[in-house]
């Protein structure tokens, strides 16, 4: 396969970054790569680890990601450019794992990196924080305890290089002014430029009328923005509002069957807010719609394999908790529903980022439905912006002695256990006519967070299990949400020169009346 124009940059960067020092200091082994997802760092990462084979600078090479499937992913794409296999066994030239395995490695793999000169692939490697032990977490701390002093080399990757909590990442360094610095950056303007990846349509459905009622008082909003500013309720409950819903699927719904006109195997991702969530929209798309849908969660055996079949086959709509964000490659995905309750703009990106990679299909647009959330609309609006001024620098606290201390960072679900202001509230909503009863379990609503990995997820859902017995009480309010619907397109900052022209799209209408024909 051709590698892409900064592909071949980027590897001949890292490889001169590599080759370039006297010495082996960390500084100089290890190398950050910002690219925007949907962009092919995977294949990248790959060629990269073949030419350092190739030049006798490596032995082995080791691959860490967040997820099971990206892991996968890995290991087929080294299996393919090595021709040879990457499973760990005997014979092979490496393996790939997830990043919670890295606590649970046995002494044999650790002593690699002493018999050996290993190349060490760290995806998507803002999940790994930590500058010392002092601030890592559970995934950086071997990274920075074990594998910075002992690897012969590494890239590090990622399409987000910040992190929620402003924690710094590993193997990464910092400016003066607390700004990360990357070795190579290629972001989503310049992808869309290359016509590597699709420009990001995102369109946000609004109300004109939301009538909260609070022990016999009403108060009436006119859009989301103006109801969560006034936290007159959480945004958990609006994402999980069955109209809210069907409104934002509805949308969605028509557009993907635009593009299947064009584009015949074109599909559709649904990230929902929870296991129960996603189960109510599966529901709700073969009642309402007739749609036959394949929901992937943390409850399935082989997550993965389902993924996969899901990839390779021309089924219409995936729904996901917590299964399909960053790195999961289906080029085919067009269309996504975002109905999850994390509004980070990481995990905004990393959604968004499923649908942005450039398949040989006619149609080539990309977008991405949900509620009008003021979060999400800004950062809808600066999609092009490689690091968002916003997150863009880190909490680095210089110290001038070491300071011991039993203290660890606590994982969601240890965190869940350790609040007691976790336990699920009941409220009961009332939309035009209609009354359902909206519970939010902020434990099952954690399966969703990008940090959890699969190990977790067994937790979570014992800890969801124990707390479902829990005395509740009732809060005596109502939401009505009466007004009517509205959409807007947003405005994404700086990519106008690459909105399709309408021409373009007369041209796709002819093309679309064509195959009809045909």
């Amino acid at each position: 396969m051709k590698l892409r124009g900064w592909q071949s940059k980027c590897i001949n960067s890292a490889i001169l970054k590599f080759t370039s020092s006297v010495d082996s200091s960390d500084l100089k082994k290890h190398f950050l790569a910002l690219a925007t997802p949907g962009a092919g760092k995977t294949i990248m990462a790959a060629r990269l680890a073949l030419k350092m084979y190739e030049l006798g600078l490596i032995d082995l090479v080791l691959c860490f990601s967040p997820s099971s499937i990206v892991s996968s992913d890995f290991s087929d794409e080294l299996t393919a450019q090595f021709k040879t296999e990457f499973n760990g066994k005997v014979g092979s030239l490496g393996d790939a794992f997830t990043y919670q395995k890295l606590g649970t490695l046995d002494n044999d793999t650790w002593k690699l990196f002493d018999r050996f000169r290993v190349f060490v692939i760290f995806d998507e490697i803002h999940h790994c924080a930590g500058s010392s032990t002092h601030d890592a977490n559970a995934w950086g701390a071997p990274i920075i305890e074990i594998i910075r002093e002992r690897a012969a080399y590494s890239i590090a990757l990622t399409g987000t290089p910040w992190r929620s909590d402003s924690l710094p990442i590993a193997l990464s360094t910092y400016c003066e002014d607390n700004l990360i610095q990357c070795d190579y950056v290629y972001g989503l303007k310049q992808a869309i430029a290359d016509d590597v990846c699709r420009v990001p349509q995102v369109i946000a459905v609004d109300n004109n009328k939301i009538v909260v009622t609070r022990t016999k008082k009403q108060k009436v909003f006119n859009s989301f923005n103006t109801l969560l500013t006034a936290k007159a309720t959480s945004y958990s409950h609006i994402v999980l509002n069955e109209t809210v819903n069907e409104q934002v699927l509805s949308r969605a719904i028509i557009k993907l069957n635009e593009l299947r006109k064009i584009n015949r195997n074109a599909g559709g991702l649904v990230v929902a807010s929870s296991i129960e969530h996603a189960e109510a929209i599966k529901l709700l798309m073969i009642k309402n719609y007739g749609k036959g849908v394949v929901v992937v969660t943390t409850n399935e055996a082989k997550p993965s394999d389902k993924i996969k079949d899901f990839r390779n086959s021309c089924d219409e709509w995936l729904i996901s908790v917590g299964m399909v964000s960053e790195g999961t490659n289906i080029p085919r995905l067009q269309v996504c529903c975002n109905l999850t309750n994390v509004t980070t703009e990481m995990y905004f990106r990393q959604i968004f980022g499923r649908v942005l990679r450039k398949t040989d299909d006619p149609n080539q647009e990309a977008f991405m439905f949900m509620p009008a959330e003021p979060k999400l609309v800004s950062y809808a609006r600066r999609m092009v912006q490689d690091i968002p001024d916003e997150v863009a620098k880190v909490k680095i606290v210089k110290m001038d002695e070491e300071i011991v201390t039993d203290v660890e960072e606590l994982t969601p679900v240890e965190a869940a256990r350790n609040n007691t202001h976790v336990l699920p509230e009941k409220h009961k909503v009332t939309v035009g006519n209609q009354s359902v009863e909206d519970i939010q379990r902020p434990v099952e609503a954690i399966l969703s967070n990008h940090y959890l990995d699969e190990s977790e997820g067994s937790q979570a859902k014992e800890l969801s299990s124990n707390l479902s017995g829990t005395n509740i009480t009732e809060a005596k309010w109502s939401m009505g949400i009466v007004g009517k619907y509205r959409q807007e397109t947003l405005k994404v900052a700086d990519i106008e020169p690459f909105l399709i022209s309408k021409a373009s799209k007369a041209k796709l209408a002819e093309l679309n009346q064509q195959l009809k024909q045909g």
